[in-house]
């Protein structure tokens, strides 16, 4: 099986860990391997317990790197690049993972800098051994390919030259989340729109925005557990926190597994109004 490890932390260096040298990887761990925390609830006097949900633990990845040069000065160089990369001090990076399957990527920092054990059979004058621990904080696998539910539904298309379609605008879809996990998404609506509103008819949740999106302006929802937010985008590119005007039962609801019926609206005309959804599948292995 063909797998490859590319790493880059937030200095945007890079490492690629493959099956060929100057770095070659084996013994990857904890691509699935990861604990989960069930919570359950006991009454007086009854027998056994009530599930009330699962928590998945971080990710704990760690794999073994056999570094190849020309000569000892070039293994020392490749050995401290390699370190360099993998600094925690410099906190999470991406890594990305790829086998004949697919490639998926995961949120991860150093758990200590990369181990170069002693010993002829760890090292040599062509090579050197190398084990990596990493954590992430985070333990879903993001697809990498964001899946982008396009706002425009086309009928027809002619064999013009250049690209001419016809086609109708949509305000209602339906997305399919076949991950492992809910799924948050990231909303695009184009001013203008009076309290622009997207909801979640699946589940009966929605996001309204107590605000008057202007023409040309750019509403921009994440529903990311670690970067919620909602914010309009002017003209000029000036960025405004809506936050505060977010209608009290609003929630920044995530795509359920399976079908997710989504609706956007407004408190006014909104018929030709442009909403782009994207979102990433997440899964517990790969």
């Amino acid at each position: 099986m063909s797998e490859k490890i590319t790493f880059t932390n937030s200095r945007g260096q890079s490492v690629d860990i493959a099956n060929r040298p100057p770095y070659l990887l084996s013994n990857p761990n904890g691509l699935g391997d990861v604990n989960a925390d069930i919570q359950r609830q006991k009454a007086p006097l009854q027998d056994g317990s009530t599930f009330i949900d699962s928590v998945l633990d971080e990710r704990i990845l760690n794999f073994e790197v056999a570094i190849i040069g020309d000569n000892e000065a070039d293994v020392e160089e490749k050995r401290v690049y390699l370190a360099s990369v993998f600094n925690p001090k410099l906190g999470e990076g991406l890594l990305r993972f790829k086998n004949e399957y697919g490639i998926k990527e995961i949120k991860a920092v150093a758990d200590g800098v990369p181990t170069f054990p002693s010993g002829t059979e760890n090292r040599g004058r062509t090579y050197q051994r190398s084990i990596v621990n990493l954590i992430c904080p985070d333990p879903y696998w993001k697809s990498l390919s964001v899946t982008e539910e396009p706002a425009f539904e086309g009928l027809f298309s002619f064999p013009f030259e250049g690209e001419f379609q016809m086609g109708m605008q949509r305000d209602r879809r339906i997305i399919n989340n076949d991950g492992n996990a809910p799924a948050p998404l990231q909303v695009e609506f184009f001013g203008p729109a009076l309290n622009p509103k997207i909801i979640n008819n699946t589940t009966g949740e929605y996001i309204k925005v107590n605000q008057n999106l202007l023409e040309g302006e750019i509403m921009k929802i994440d529903t990311s557990d670690t970067n919620k937010s909602v914010v309009f985008i002017g003209v000029d590119g000036s960025v405004r926190n809506v936050f505060n005007w977010i209608d009290l039962n609003s929630t920044f609801f995530k795509l359920v597994i399976g079908e997710n019926d989504i609706e956007y609206t407004a408190d006014s005309d909104i018929q030709g109004a442009i909403v782009n959804i994207s979102y990433s599948k997440l899964y517990t292995a790969v």
